[in-house]
Parts: structure tokens; sequence; C-alpha cells
């Protein structure tokens, strides 16, 4: 997988919104689905990778910078890979490229709000060294959340 960064508003990006946005959909209520929008995708504070296999989009992922009363920190958001791609590591390839860029951005917290019913999701964050904590930001509790948080190592990206 080639990753790179990518504007969501591109018509390949689109698709894999919304093919991500149909999947969730699928598992969750609506209340339960914290899903950036495209325009949301294209602020200044977020930054959207696409990653592709054979020239085809293939999974893509985003990271916003957002600050809080004590940290500033980056926000894993949609994070998917296309069906026919999963359990290739492509996920673990995304998250690398997402925290990279955040190191570079001189960002060391990196926050995530997943669902209760991805558990490769949870597994990859878990094997990333994620460990969970209580809602941040604007979520609330949420039986079908669960979030999670890192602090990333000083590297030499």
């Amino acid at each position: 997988m080639l990753v790179r960064p990518l504007d969501p508003g591109t018509p390949d990006a689109r698709r894999l919104i919304a093919l991500s946005d149909a999947y969730f959909h699928a598992l969750y209520p609506p209340e339960s689905n914290h899903l950036e929008p495209v325009e949301a995708l294209r602020q200044a504070n977020v930054f959207f990778a696409g990653g592709y296999v054979g020239g085809e989009l293939a999974g893509c992922g985003a990271v916003k910078t957002l600050h809080d009363d004590s940290d500033t920190y980056g926000e894993v958001k949609r994070l998917y890979v296309i069906e026919a791609q999963r359990g290739r590591g492509w996920s673990k390839l995304l998250m690398a490229y997402l925290e990279s860029h955040l190191r570079r951005a001189g960002v060391a917290l990196v926050r995530l709000e997943t669902g209760i019913h991805q558990p490769e999701a949870l597994g990859l964050y878990r094997r990333l060294g994620y460990h969970e904590r209580d809602p941040f930001g604007a979520y609330r509790l949420d039986p079908n959340s669960v979030f999670m948080e890192k602090r990333l190592d000083p590297g030499p990206d």
C-alpha cells in the first residue's frame, strides 16, 4: 500500500467515505456514529490520507488536531479499509502514517473513539499501544463506544 495525503473531496475519496458510512451505519444506531462529513475533513486542522493498492484507493484515515484544557491532541477519524483489502496490515500502515504526521507537527497525544462491534479495530489499537480512557472533547458516555488514547514517543519522523 502506498499512503499519501489526499483531498477528501475527490471522487475516489468521497466513494470510500460513503462506503465507510454504510459500514458504520450497519453496525451502530445513528446516535452512536460520530462520522465526519467530507467538508469537515477538508478543514485546516485535519490531515486526510489515502492508501492505494495497485493504483486504486483502498483505505483512508484522518487526524484532527484539537485542543482541550490541558493538551493539544490528534483525534483519529475515518480509518477505513475496503473489505477486499482487510487483513493485510493496511490499517496499521495508515495509522503509522497518521501518527508520523502528528509527530512532525509536534503533537504527542492521539485519541480516538471506536465501536464495540469492531473487534479487529480494537485489537489493532491495543497492539499499537492505545489504552482505554473516559470520553473526551464533545463525546459522552455511549454503550456502543470505546474511547482510547496513546502518547507518541518522539521518533525519527
